[in-house]
């Protein structure tokens, strides 16, 4: 479901509906002043990625069926910084990990959220993006910053049983926690005045407030908030487990994007309001 609210907000995000206050930003995952050390890919010809093309921006096909999207791109920038051959195949979802274990492919760029369950299975990067939540409200908001003082008494908006609420609990339990079935409720609410502030998954809000359907009615209050223990530890490439030499390789090849720049100018081709 997150998969899809995600893609339907991108397909509607096509009005330039972003704020002049809006700082573009792109967050950086990496100690860009460390001194890298290439790691020994001669053992490797090419790499063989696999996504999917259903999740946009992350990865979805063009009109003449070619892919595209930040996972794509990204992708392709790695092999170019390591000097690499590499395709990139798609393949539906439920169907990525099957095809990294029958030796289909090579690594896994299809957003897949680094956890203790997936490291059972596959062996990740370092994560090349997170997906911490935020607060939003509207453009004339009197709330000053997102902090529990600030919200001390206020309706916020959530989605009912999510990681979001959680957090609410916890670190704002003087606020009015208002729980909604899903997140078009929840910004509807906003949206129409009935509650002062929503708290949401930073990606799917950065995608609303950038289309049509919020029509430029509100804007990010502070943040993010990254706490792992509700929104988990990002999201990286998987490899095969004890595939050092690969993972390694991806690994050096990202925090080099980042050195130079490739990853933020990719990173924001793709979020104009970044989830940051």
């Amino acid at each position: 479901m997150i998969r899809l609210v995600a893609m339907l907000l991108f397909c509607i995000s096509r009005a330039p509906f972003a704020h002049a206050d809006e700082q573009a930003f792109a967050p950086s995952f990496w100690d860009t002043r460390r001194t890298l050390e290439k790691p020994d890919t001669s053992g490797l010809r090419q790499i063989r990625f696999l996504t999917e093309d259903d999740f946009p921006p992350f990865d979805f096909a063009l009109p003449d069926g070619a892919l595209a999207g930040f996972n794509v791109d990204l992708a392709r920038a790695i092999c170019e910084e390591l000097e690499l051959s590499c395709t990139i195949q798609r393949r539906r979802w439920d169907l990525l990990i099957p095809s990294l274990k029958d030796n289909s492919g090579d690594a896994l760029v299809a957003s897949l959220a680094i956890t203790d369950e997936a490291r059972e299975k596959l062996d990740f990067t370092a994560p090349y993006y997170t997906t911490p939540g935020r607060f939003v409200t509207l453009n004339d908001s009197q709330i000053r910053a997102a902090t529990p003082k600030d919200f001390d008494d206020r309706s916020i908006a959530v989605v009912a049983g999510s990681a979001h609420e959680s957090f609410l609990k916890t670190f704002f339990p003087t606020s009015v926690i208002t729980p909604f079935v899903n997140a078009q409720l929840a910004r509807n609410a906003l949206k129409q005045g009935h509650v002062q502030a929503l708290f949401g998954d930073a990606i799917s809000l950065s995608f609303w407030l950038n289309g049509a359907e919020a029509a430029g009615c509100c804007v990010f209050k502070d943040g993010p908030f990254t706490d792992v223990r509700f929104f988990g530890e990002g999201v990286g490439i998987a490899v095969k487990k004890d595939n050092k030499t690969l993972r390694r390789a991806l690994d050096y090849a990202l925090a080099r994007l980042a050195q130079k720049g490739v990853y933020a100018e990719l990173y924001l081709k793709y979020f104009p309001i970044g989830p940051f």
